[in-house]
């Protein structure tokens, strides 16, 4: 009898040793393991699992896996302290591990702090628990292997029992120094042994400019943080502001400023969606603010101007009902040339012509666009500018050409696609200006450059070039293709009956004109034009009854007709 109950002592001693000599740090070091529950779409619980805080500021280690497909999580402290999970930090789906924040509820909580030396074959551990109790109960083993994958970090397999639910606690040296997060058991031997991550690897973790597009990270529907650079985290805001919802990507914003609270940048941005996501007085007020803070913040204080002033002249471009305060045209204009007497550059004057332009104070636009052109900003789009300013002066047609084929010569040569809309427009100019053969040169190098790409209104437009050079066979051809692209519209078969008329196709133009009454039986001018290829004809009482319809349908350019030729 006494031969057993000493075999029996002898097998839990180790166990009574494992939880009686647990270091004087455990106590502490326990409080900063953590259950977490994670949630789906439908707020029901999705996982449950451990993790551990590693910064007194709330930044915490788990696992990947118990957060994929959770739209929020919460973390329960060991004093049952529930907190939310505020944002995710960096992870590693092949890893299985996850950095994250907490919204803590307090200034400070416990954590662990991480391994200074990475532990070898042999050394004593200790797996910390999630706890409610007040004790030092810890589970201890030794490092029996460490393995060094591909990326560089440590895996550990250690002689060290798992017991049911201490996957994602963390495991620590014989200093508290966490250097490990307990993973789910693989293989055949889990009896004995389990495995660990690297917590310093998982710690390393962190998000990109582009780790908001991430296939892995946008499986979790908890909010991403930003990167820790401001240059990084200002190409993830641009990102998201592609695909985020605006409550997601104000979030965003929110945390780039808590992130970076001197950046002007962030005010602005958060000006912006107030303005356009929100826009009532209320959100306008919060917006003026950021603003004025912006302002404070700036190293750069012209760039703040500048841009509060495109702010301003967009706001009003959308015309609002009512102006807010004193946002107007005469305010942005204040604000650029604040922004041009602290830097004179270029792209100021640019927008000072724009908002002049918006204005109608075009000769005043002329002369910003003017010192535009004399600059190292000078492109297509600045000589287009200002012969649009040019126009709206009414001065010489010829200046308005001139000024767009300076834009023309400026573009890559031969003209690109997306650069043919200022053929286009230098036609129209050539047409106002009664250059109706240059314009349809115009009109074919266009049709060039989009690769004949065109619609039945280019076909017409083309067609009245052609037609004014006196070149009615090209102008024919030109309507009969708008008339196949567009067969109910009225305007392409009375002109077609106008060009036959015009070179002596009398039936043909009787025949045309007759289909545009078909579609419209009130169209007066075709009835006029009728009759004048009936007069042509010798047709004269069929003339003067046609006559007699269009001044019937309200055509007044018929009366000298009937006057003339029904006697």
């Amino acid at each position: 009898m006494k031969k057993n109950l000493l075999l029996f002592l002898l097998c839990i001693l180790p166990l009574q040793w494992s939880v009686a000599q647990a270091p004087k740090w455990v106590e502490r070091a326990k409080r900063a393991v953590f259950s977490v529950v994670t949630y789906d779409k439908e707020d029901n619980m999705l996982r449950t699992a451990n993790g551990f805080f590693v910064t007194e500021e709330g930044v915490a280690l788990s696992d990947f896996s118990l957060f994929e497909g959770a739209q929020r999580a919460v973390i329960i402290t060991s004093e049952g302290k529930q907190m939310n999970v505020d944002a995710i930090l960096g992870a590693n789906s092949i890893y299985d591990v996850v950095k994250f924040r907490v919204d803590i509820t307090d200034k400070r909580v416990p954590a662990l702090q991480l391994a200074s030396t990475i532990p070898a074959e042999g050394d004593p551990v200790y797996l910390l628990p999630y706890s409610t109790q007040k004790d030092k109960q810890v589970t201890s083993g030794k490092v029996k292997e460490v393995s060094v994958p591909a990326e560089g970090n440590q895996y550990y397999t250690l002689d060290l029992v798992l017991a049911e639910k201490m996957v994602s606690c963390p495991v620590t040296n014989a200093a508290g120094g966490v250097f490990g997060i307990v993973q789910k058991a693989t293989g055949a031997d889990t009896t004995s042994i389990c495995y660990a991550a690297s917590a310093s690897f998982a710690y390393a973790q962190s998000l990109g400019a582009l780790s908001q597009t991430d296939v892995n990270l946008r499986g979790i529907g908890i909010k991403k943080g930003l990167p820790e650079t401001e240059e990084e985290a200002l190409v993830a805001l641009f990102m998201a502001s592609g695909y985020a919802s605006t409550e997601e990507y104000l979030n965003l914003v929110n945390d780039f400023i808590n992130q970076f609270p001197q950046n002007a940048d962030g005010y602005m941005r958060r000006a912006t969606h107030y303005l356009y996501n929100v826009g009532d007085e209320p959100a306008m007020n919060l917006a003026a603010t950021d603003l004025d803070r912006a302002l404070q913040v700036a190293q750069k204080k012209d760039d703040v101007y500048y841009n509060i002033a495109k702010l301003i002249y967009n706001y009003q471009l959308g015309q609002p009902e009512k102006t807010y305060k004193d946002w107007t045209y005469e305010r942005a204009l204040a604000e650029v040339q604040k922004a041009f007497d602290i830097d004179p550059l270029p792209v100021y004057k640019q927008l000072e012509g724009d908002i002049r332009f918006a204005m109608q104070d075009y000769t005043g636009a002329f002369a910003a666009y003017d010192e535009v052109n004399r600059s190292n900003l000078v492109s297509p789009a600045t000589f287009f500018s200002a012969a649009k300013a040019k126009e709206m002066m009414g001065d010489d047609p010829e200046a308005v050409i001139a000024l767009l084929d300076s834009c023309v010569a400026h573009c890559p040569q031969p003209i690109l696609e997306e650069d043919a809309v200022f053929l286009l427009e230098r036609a129209q100019a050539k047409m106002n200006a009664l250059q109706y053969r240059p314009a349809l040169l115009d009109y074919d190098a266009y049709y060039n450059a989009v690769r004949g790409r065109v619609n039945d209104v280019f076909y017409y437009y083309r067609e009245q070039a052609a037609l004014q050079g006196r070149q009615f066979q090209r102008a024919l051809d030109d309507i009969v293709k708008a008339i196949e692209l567009n067969p109910t519209e009225v305007m392409y078969r009375a002109e077609y009956g106008a060009i036959n008329l015009r070179v002596g196709r009398y039936e043909e133009a009787i025949n045309g004109l007759q289909e545009a009454l078909k579609i419209d039986p009130d169209y007066g001018e075709a009835y006029r034009l009728i009759g004048m290829a009936q007069v042509q004809l010798g047709h004269t009482e069929e003339a003067c009854t046609s006559f007699s319809k269009a001044k019937e349908l309200g055509d007044q350019a018929v009366d000298a007709l009937i006057e003339k030729n029904c006697p």
